[in-house]
């Protein structure tokens, strides 16, 4: 069976089409219309009672969370290409950014952007400064976070941190950006980004609107 992604273009669900084309395996994207709450309808529900994208079905296997889905992606079809192997000592490092950005970076961002100020003790993010700063250790002197291997941590860190960017929800430092200009010369990246745009020109989506 075909791998079904249910996907809207303007929700996480976007990157998981790149780790798709990463992994160069046919599938098919479902839309849904997150717009009109259909993310929440009794369908999408039964699958991720979360009522969130992406949903990534395979066969019998239902996968959500960006991290879970790359990470399963990559173990499945490009083990050894995109996943280290579990005897190779690289894994350790490539499960360790592939968390770091939903555990980290994202809340991370979001305490910043809301001005909360929870004690940096009592959160698995610390604070902001210490996320740059990780950030910054995990790409200085590196092409990619495995150094010169690309791998599916860079979609899932490189995904979150390219987003956020484009945003402008995390300051542009230098190592950051030249990041995400490698990132963006991924020939899976550049299909995915087009898959995004022609899905959401079909349903006449607007960026902001």
């Amino acid at each position: 069976m075909a791998i079904v992604l249910h996907h809207h273009p303007f929700s996480r669900a976007a990157g998981a089409v790149w780790m798709l084309e990463e992994c160069e395996v046919p599938y098919t994207l479902r839309f849904v219309d997150i717009m009109t709450g259909e993310q929440k309808s009794p369908d999408v529900v039964a699958l991720n009672e979360m009522g969130k994208l992406p949903v990534l079905v395979d066969g019998d296997a239902v996968v959500t969370e960006m991290g879970a889905i790359g990470l399963y992606l990559a173990d499945r079809y490009a083990y050894g290409r995109l996943s280290p192997k579990v005897e190779d000592a690289t894994r350790g490092t490539y499960l360790r950014w592939s968390f770091f950005a939903p555990s980290v970076i994202e809340p991370s961002v979001a305490t910043k952007q809301n001005g909360w100020e929870p004690k940096a003790s009592q959160v698995g993010w610390g604070t902001y400064d210490a996320t740059l700063a990780s950030m910054q250790k995990a790409l200085e002197g590196r092409d990619f976070l495995l150094g010169k291997s690309f791998s599916m941590a860079d979609v899932v860190f490189g995904g979150t941190l390219r987003f956020m960017l484009m945003l402008k929800a995390i300051e542009p430092l230098p190592l950051f950006t030249a990041y995400a200009e490698r990132l963006s010369g991924r020939p899976a990246l550049q299909r995915a980004d087009a898959k995004n745009a022609a899905v959401a020109a079909e349903h006449g989506l607007k960026m902001g609107g």
